[in-house]
């Protein structure tokens, strides 16, 4: 089932238009719809027997991060389809979450503030070290980095895409270019 929704949320961000499922349980058409679908995951986190109650509530602030970034940045400007793919599978001893949406991208989103950005890794990079928002100039810009120290504190792994780069984040984090681009982000959270 694991392989399934990460196969699921990649294909929602790369087939034409016109083949998007959005009657899935997966889409969330709206941030409200959202909310309520990851305050149902943040539940079935605090029921595992493996996992600490902080860690529940980090791991939905995460996701809650990830999952507002792409209706924050992407709002009145959605290329095609609006709002997000969201999956979870938690069991006692396995967590995967699924994010994904076909919006600007975080190269796109940077541009616009950090208009030297010349390629999708150097934007990861950005997004992920830096102090910067897409939506400048509101104070904010924080989001990825806090994603970033607690995947390091509770020792999960994050796989973040956007256009042709990958950021992989455990221990360490390492951004490289793929062969494959997809538009928006997709984010594969596990532990």
């Amino acid at each position: 089932m694991e392989q399934d929704l990460e196969k699921l949320a990649y294909e929602w961000t790369t087939t034409v238009v016109d083949n998007i499922d959005r009657t899935s349980d997966y889409y969330c058409q709206t941030s409200d719809v959202f909310r309520s679908r990851s305050d149902k995951m943040l539940g079935d986190l605090l029921k595992t027997n493996n996992l600490a109650e902080e860690e529940s509530y980090l791991i939905s602030a995460m996701v809650g991060e990830i999952g507002n970034n792409s209706f924050d940045h992407n709002l009145g400007r959605w290329p095609d389809v609006a709002g997000i793919f969201f999956g979870c599978n938690i069991t006692d001893d396995k967590v995967k979450i699924v994010l994904a949406d076909r919006g600007q991208g975080v190269l796109k989103t940077l541009k616009q503030v950090k208009p030297a950005l010349a390629n999708d890794v150097e934007a990861l990079q950005v997004a992920f070290t830096e102090r910067i928002s897409g939506r400048a100039p509101e104070n904010r810009g924080n989001g990825l980095k806090f994603v970033r120290k607690n995947i390091k504190n509770i020792k999960m792994h994050l796989i973040f895409i956007s256009g042709n780069a990958q950021a992989e984040l455990n221990e360490k984090m390492k951004i490289q270019e793929q062969e494959e681009n997809i538009k928006g982000c997709l984010a594969i959270l596990s532990l």
